[in-house]
């Protein structure tokens, strides 16, 4: 939703928006920026819908009852959902969709990141800030491209990526996230179903996708497969080497399929090798947060099995223990991956590493029942590994600190919630402040 604020901001739009932590007396970051951009932040009781309003632009997460969308009805307000106004923003110019379970935020930065590079001047909206893209009054969420390049993030999580028809698209890979795998799998191909162009996908997907799509998909093929290497991650794919400042092998697989989707579109690949190497990263998706007294401190977006597991390998090639912390991102999601969660989770961590929890996340709607942090802490020990939950920052930080010893990196994930990558960046910082001078 800011990504999509700031992008009406570039198109001419005045936009004003309200947000519940404003209302709670917290202004986070992005909503600092987006003052600071032109956004009128108002509260979210209604008082700020004029009948003059071209739409209210809404979310899944805007239930029934909300102020603002009761004063949109009374007023005669249309009501755009949010993958709408996006889809309205690409109409018209060539738009380059990225959808799949994981994965699909950094590709999108990366896809973006390269167009710029190699002068192309693309428009992006991506669900993360790519980190050279920030700034006191832009969201690294966006870029304000003026070619009719347009590349953004296709959401699965509420079916609206079904809205965009693109011309060309990639498709990282399909797993069980906010739905079931069978569920999931009819929705991606009903998606892949309506790309006109060049659908570019990750490992498998063709597969899973089935003959219906056979000759339609583009599956790149490393003759170097993704490895980790001394600066980060790297491969070779049509005679040409690419090499990325960037932690974790699955960062190499994101950055083939969109040298894949570069090669479809003719454009030379060795700029495109050359882009990736002045690539920086999204930020929490896999950042680092800060480095002290030989412990590395890593804060990112992971939320899912496979995110985080990915996340959990990519953490234990830089450090001989991984402290991992996490908190679920809501009670129906939690309950729909235990399982996969606990055998990622089990499958991922070391003797040596360990897990604490936070509690789920509640910004509203549904509370949960018997399934929580808990329930998940005991079917890891039950698995031997090191498992607890914290009941607040406080209890964690106290837990975390004997174990962050030098070789050892901590690895903070989850989405929602603000204060995740404060709690990493506060806890580098008090390593930092404890490390011995040169």
């Amino acid at each position: 939703m800011s990504a999509l604020a700031q992008a009406l901001l570039d198109r001419g739009a005045a936009v004003s928006g309200s947000d519940r932590f404003l209302d709670g007396g917290r202004e986070i970051d992005s909503l600092r920026v987006l003052r600071a951009a032109g956004v009128r932040l108002v509260p979210q009781d209604g008082s700020g819908l004029a009948p003059d309003l071209t739409a209210l632009v809404v979310s899944t997460a805007v239930e029934e009852g909300n102020p603002d969308l009761d004063a949109a009805r009374r007023l005669g307000v249309p009501v755009v959902h949010r993958a709408e106004m996006l889809a309205r923003l690409a109409d018209g110019r060539r738009g380059i969709a990225i959808a799949g379970t994981s994965g699909k935020t950094t590709v999108t930065g990366m896809t973006g990141w390269v167009l710029e590079q190699l002068g192309l001047d693309p428009a992006v909206v991506n669900g993360g800030a790519v980190l050279d893209w920030t700034g006191p009054a832009r969201l690294g969420s966006v870029r304000n491209g003026a070619s009719d390049w347009f590349v953004y993030e296709a959401d699965e999580s509420d079916r609206s990526f079904l809205r965009f028809t693109p011309d060309h698209a990639i498709l990282t890979n399909i797993s069980q996230d906010h739905f079931a795998l069978e569920e999931a799998v009819a929705l991606f191909r009903e998606f892949a179903a309506r790309v006109r162009g060049t659908l570019v996908a990750g490992p498998g997907v063709a597969e899973i996708l089935g003959p219906d799509f056979a000759g339609r998909v583009e599956t790149p093929v490393a003759s170097v497969p993704p490895h980790v290497t001394p600066a980060g991650v790297g491969f070779e794919f049509e005679g040409v080497r690419f090499d990325l400042p960037a932690i974790g092998v699955h960062n190499g697989w994101n950055a083939l399929v969109v040298a894949g989707l570069a090669r479809s579109l003719g454009l030379d690949l060795p700029a495109v090798a050359g882009a990736f190497r002045s690539f920086h990263g999204i930020h929490r998706r896999l950042e680092i947060a800060g480095e002290a007294r030989g412990v590395l401190v890593i804060d990112d977006y992971a939320h899912n099995p496979a995110k985080m597991r990915a996340a959990w390998e990519a953490a234990a090639t830089r450090a001989r223990s991984v402290v991992g912390v996490w908190r679920p991102h809501g009670f129906g999601p939690l309950t729909l991956m235990m399982d996969d969660l606990a055998a990622n989770l089990s499958q991922a961590m070391r003797p040596a590493d360990r897990l604490f929890l936070l509690p789920v996340f509640y910004a509203g709607g549904t509370p949960g029942g018997s399934v929580n942090s808990e329930a998940l802490a005991r079917r890891l020990q039950a698995l031997g590994r090191a498992a607890a939950v914290a009941p607040d920052y406080a209890a964690l930080e106290t837990l975390v600190l004997p174990h962050l010893v030098p070789g050892s990196a901590l690895l903070v994930m989850g989405a929602r919630d603000p204060d995740l990558p404060l709690f990493a960046r506060h806890i580098a910082t008090r390593l930092a402040a404890r490390a011995p001078h040169a």
